[in-house]
Order: structure tokens, then C-alpha cells, then sequence
């Protein structure tokens, strides 16, 4: 190397734990020792059968550390960034440990995009060993990549059947991307745009400027967005595209894609790392590539008739189980199955609507309990109500609340033992009948009409007139307006309820601590009456737990940290909970604390902390 390229190489490096402290005469002659490569995007840095000559420091860009698991497939174990080293299992050799008689194949190091890396050998090593600085630094970076890499195996290798083509759901997002994206200027005139996305052959196009991502165009906007609208193709790209869209990282796993589409309904997620575009993968892709079952499922959703509609849950049932097979965190499962279940829902209703015909007036049909929380990954009771426009045809919704019933139930979902179902008078009816209920409940805050009025607050929209459901849901905003009284009456209640605490080592050491928790009435339910309270005073926030989370954190209600805090808790709270009625052939909800390892008693131990404290928020919200 040139002295010129020394010093540059020396700027880069001095402040590493490697070479910090050392004066820049001595740091040189170290740096000379040293040999410099540059790698292009993809470029194998190290092969298997490659003999180690030291440590491979990244100076530029992003690496991949992977193995070969026992289909033939790639997984990556860890992403090796700027400042970070590959090669420390080639440590043993250089501290004297004589080489395994048995042949062992070593990990391969790929660049991820343009890398550029200095190969420390162990000449160099050797004349810095005596530094405690470097022991000290050594010995962590070890034991930090250590863990990280056991938990990346724990999670992948050897996991080669997956959901329909025997291939893992772990897979990630670089593994099924184009890195072929079309793109334009924000104003690239929409005719143009239109043009690039034919000759390209494309269904979507991003709008960059200065390689920043602005926006995404396709096929539907201008379809939707321009010759309906009849909007001039003069007119700029930014006019129609959709801003700010919805991106993932190149090493997001499969699920978390997959789960993202069906989660905001949108079919392509530009890949984005660090603020640059490094590709596009869309529905299409995931479909193609795996997860055949999950595409056969939903095909058998959207054609099932009656006499088909049972087939469903055991294809559900065969999706969760593979999900839970691959440890795939409970909310992005949740995510996934949820989805599913949406479909299932919807085409119960559009099935019953097709025998009825078309509604005298619109209609809105919500789901409540776990359904309308997005936590059903059984199918258990039925829990849902109708709401329709004024008429006086009250009888075409009697009828359709018994055929949505009716089907519910042929797909697997028993009916509700306490007749909280839209076959059922008492939950049906139009937006105004509605409020005069919810009103009632309110002022005749019984312990009945507050174990009425926490269920219909766990709604979820799920089929019918979107303008209906927003003009429902304003009316109800409307009550809670003046409900504090209400409210009162609810933490009152939830006040019989606290979640317990686990941490309590002297009633332990007397052999009087609990052995057990009730997962769902002792955890689960206080948590979702503390966040619905919560919500209902700030406007009556509808959707599920993680939406009512973040728009209570965009209120300024939570902080940050305790948003990251409450999420953590719940998904792992929900994570047990799940497995164990999973496992459970009576699917009971008694976690027994002689099952788990000492690290989940810790971590639930923590996670009913911070639930506790959601319980505290409420509590002091209305001076309990």
C-alpha cells in the first residue's frame, strides 16, 4: 500500500479499540501490516473452505455472515456493519488450541452492497495482545456476536420445512426482492410514468428525488387516481402518488413482509436500509416464492361456499401451526392469522347477503372479544353485532344477523353462550338505536352493563359501509364526551382486578409464592380493560390493542420508551399465552410456572411489571 493510502486506512482505524491510543508512527506500522480490499455488492469476502488469516475489519458498508442449512439453503446468521469484525472463530487457533481433527466447515461472508474492509492479521493481534483495552474489547465483541448468533440459530438453521414447500418462513426479504426497481422524478409527468411502467413491465414505479424515497405509483393510481378521476396525464408524478409509503428492511424476515401486505392491504414494500432504496418485493413475489398453503387458504376463503366453509379452519389451523413451528413472534402471527380470519368473516357476510339480496339500507357488522382485538388465532365463540341506516325494514337484518350467525358457525365458530351474536335483537340495529344502548349502559352502570359495555368496546370493524362505520363510531364518540362518571365506574371494577406481581422472594422462600397464573383473567383481560378505559377517555379510540398503543403514544399519553415497554410486555405475555392453548388440548389459560425456564419467569416477571404500571396510568387518571 501507498503511504498516502496508510494514512487515509490509519484516519479511518484510530479510534477502534484496535488501534486507539497508539501514536501515529506505531499505528502505521501496524496499518503496513495490514492488507485493504474493496468488495462489490453480493461479493463472497470469505468461502467455507477459505483458511482464516485474521480478522476482517469492516471499514465501509454491510456484510453477511451464513451457513448452508440441510436443504441447501442459505441463512444468514448475523449482518456484519461498518466498524464490526468477521473472523472470530479463527481466534481459537491464534490463542493455541490445536485444530479439530474433524473437519469443520467454516461460515461465508457476503457483501451486501459495496464493502470495503482491512484484513487484520495475526502479527498484528499479536503485537497488541498485551493492551487490556483490546482483551477487554476483544472479549465482549465474542460474547455479544456469541449470543446474537445462537439466537439467530436457534431460529433458522435446520428449520427447512416451512409453510407448503417444505421452505422456512424465516427466510428474508433480500432472498425474494428485485433489485431491479423502475423509478421517476417527482415531476415525471404521469404519461411518462404510465410509459415507464409499460415498457418495464411493471406494476409499480418510485418516485425518488435525490434518491430519496417520496412516493409509489401503480397500476391501481392511475387507474383509480387518473382516468377515473380524469385527471390530465400532464400533470406530475407527485400529484398521484401514494407519499410516504410503507417500506422494510432487507433483512426482515418473510413473515414480517407477508404480515405487513396483509396488514395494510397494499401488495408491494420498497426495500429501504439506511435511508437508500435497495430494491422492491411485492405479493407476487412472496406468493411465488413460498407460502403456497397461505395463497391456497386464501383462494379457499374467497371461493368457499356453505358447504365448503369448514374446510377453512383447518387450513387456518395448519398455517398457525406452522407459524408457531418456526417461533414466529405472537404479533406478527397474530398479524398473519388475523387476516386470514378477516377474509373468512368477510365472506361469511358477502355468502349471507347473496341469499338475502341486496340491503334496504347500508350496513356495518363489527367483531368484539378477541376477534374484534385481532388475538383469535382459535376459533372459539361467536361475538359480533349489526348496525344498519334508519328503515323500517327492521327484518332483512333479523334474517341477516341469523345467515351471518348461521355460517359463523359452519366455518367453526360456536355460538355465543351469553347470545352476544348479531342474531340476536339485542345486538342489531341502526345508529340510533344504537346510542340510546351504550346511553343506557352508561347511566345504568350495573356490573351486568359494564361487562356489556367492555365487550362492545373491544369492536373491530369487519365488514360493510365504511361511511356507515365512521358515522357509528362519531356518534359514540359523541356519548363518551360526557361518560366520565362512566368511566369512573369502569376502573372502579377493574380495581377488583389488579395484575399480580411474581417478584416477591420472602412469601418464595416460605414456599407460599404461586405456582400458576391465569393467563387470560388474571393478565390479558386487565390489560385490555386498563387500555379500552384509557381509550375511551381519549375519544374512544377503536382497532386493536397495537393501534390503540400507538395512537394513545401519538396523544402524547405514552412516552416512548413505555410504548416500546408496553409492546415488548404484551407480545410476550401473548407469546405464552398462546403456546400454551396451542399445546393444550383443553386450550385452558393456567400457565404453571413448573413448565417455564428460569429466563421466561424472568421475562414475565417483567412484563407484568409494566402491565401493572399501565394499570397505575389509569388508576391515577381518575384518582382510584
Amino acid at each position: 500500500m501507498e503511504t498516502k493510502l496508510y494514512k487515509e486506512i490509519w484516519k479511518a482505524v484510530q479510534f477502534h479499540p484496535l488501534f486507539e491510543g497508539l501514536d501515529e508512527r506505531t499505528a502505521l506500522s501496524l496499518v503496513e501490516e495490514c492488507e485493504a480490499f474493496s468488495y462489490g455488492k453480493r461479493d463472497m469476502m470469505l468461502q467455507a473452505d477459505t483458511p482464516r488469516q485474521g480478522l476482517l475489519l469492516i471499514l465501509q458498508g454491510i456484510a453477511e455472515v451464513f451457513v448452508k442449512n440441510a436443504a441447501g439453503q442459505e441463512e444468514v446468521l448475523e449482518v456484519i456493519q461498518k466498524g464490526e469484525i468477521v473472523g472470530f472463530s479463527s481466534l481459537a487457533e491464534f490463542l493455541g488450541f490445536a485444530k479439530s481433527e474433524k473437519t469443520q466447515a467454516n461460515v461465508e461472508v457476503r457483501a451486501v452492497d459495496d464493502v470495503r474492509a482491512l484484513l487484520i492479521p495475526f502479527s498484528v493481534l499479536a503485537k497488541r495482545w498485551d493492551d487490556h483495552d483490546v482483551h477487554d474489547y476483544l472479549l465482549t465483541q465474542v460474547s455479544i456476536r456469541l449470543k446474537d448468533v445462537y439466537g439467530s440459530l436457534a431460529e433458522q438453521v435446520e428449520r427447512a420445512r416451512g409453510i407448503g414447500e417444505g421452505k422456512t418462513i424465516l427466510a428474508r426479504v433480500q432472498d425474494m426482492m428485485s433489485e431491479s426497481i423502475a423509478s421517476v422524478s417527482p415531476d415525471t409527468s404521469i404519461k411518462d410514468t404510465a410509459r415507464k411502467m409499460s415498457e418495464q413491465k411493471t406494476s409499480s414505479v418510485l418516485v425518488l428525488e435525490q434518491q430519496e424515497l417520496k412516493g409509489i405509483i401503480t397500476e391501481r393510481d392511475i387507474v383509480g387516481r387518473v382516468v377515473a378521476q380524469g385527471l390530465s396525464f400532464d400533470e406530475p408524478a407527485r400529484h398521484v402518488m401514494t407519499e410516504n409509503p410503507v417500506t422494510i428492511s432487507r433483512f426482515a424476515y418473510y413473515y414480517d413482509a407477508f404480515s405487513e401486505m396483509l396488514l395494510k392491504g397494499i401488495k408491494h414494500l420498497p426495500v429501504v436500509d439506511h435511508g437508500q432504496v435497495s430494491g422492491i418485493v411485492t405479493l407476487t413475489d412472496l406468493l411465488r416464492k413460498k407460502n403456497d398453503s397461505v395463497m391456497r387458504t386464501i383462494k379457499k376463503i374467497e371461493g368457499a361456499n356453505e358447504a365448503s366453509l369448514p374446510e377453512v379452519k383447518a387450513a387456518i389451523y395448519e398455517i398457525t401451526e406452522t407459524l408457531l413451528r418456526d417461533s414466529v413472534p405472537a404479533l406478527a402471527l397474530l398479524d398473519i392469522v388475523t387476516k386470514l380470519y378477516d377474509r373468512l368473516i368477510a365472506r361469511a357476510v358477502e355468502l349471507s347477503v347473496a341469499v338475502l339480496g341486496e340491503p334496504p339500507v347500508p350496513f356495518a357488522f363489527y367483531l368484539m372479544g378477541s376477534a374484534g382485538r385481532g388475538e383469535q388465532f382459535m376459533l372459539t365463540d361467536q361475538d359480533h353485532f349489526l348496525v344498519y341506516g334508519e328503515t323500517k325494514e327492521h327484518a332483512y337484518f333479523e334474517k341477516l344477523g341469523t345467515e351471518i350467525t348461521n355460517r359463523l358457525e359452519a366455518a367453526g365458530y360456536a355460538r355465543c353462550k351469553g347470545l352476544m351474536m348479531s342474531s340476536e335483537e339485542q345486538w342489531r340495529g341502526t345508529v340510533l338505536q344504537w346510542q340510546d344502548r351504550v346511553r343506557k349502559w352508561m347511566l345504568q352502570s350495573t356490573n351486568e352493563n359494564i361487562l356489556l359495555a367492555q365487550n362492545f368496546f373491544s369492536y373491530r370493524f369487519a365488514a360493510g359501509s365504511e361511511p356507515l362505520n365512521k358515522e357509528f363510531e362519531a356518534k359514540i364518540a359523541e356519548l363518551l364526551d360526557r361518560s366520565k362518571i362512566f368511566l369512573y365506574r369502569m376502573v372502579q371494577a377493574e380495581k377488583e382486578q389488579e395484575i399480580p406481581t411474581l417478584d416477591e422472594p420472602i412469601r418464595a422462600l416460605f414456599r407460599l409464592g404461586r405456582k400458576s397464573l391465569d393467563m387470560k383473567k388474571e393478565v390479558l383481560f386487565p390489560f385490555h380493560h386498563s387500555l379500552q378505559i384509557l381509550s375511551l377517555y381519549y375519544g374512544g379510540i377503536p382497532g386493536t390493542p397495537l393501534e390503540k398503543i400507538a395512537v394513545l403514544k401519538e396523544k402524547g399519553v405514552f412516552m416512548e420508551g413505555f410504548t416500546d415497554d408496553l409492546k415488548e410486555a404484551i407480545s410476550h405475555v401473548l407469546d405464552l399465552y398462546i403456546r400454551q392453548r396451542w399445546t393444550n388440548k383443553e386450550g385452558s389459560t393456567i400457565l404453571s410456572f413448573t413448565t417455564m425456564s428460569t429466563r421466561q419467569k424472568d421475562e414475565l416477571i417483567l412484563s407484568l411489571r409494566t402491565l401493572r404500571e399501565l394499570q397505575g396510568m389509569v388508576y391515577a387518571r381518575f384518582s382510584v
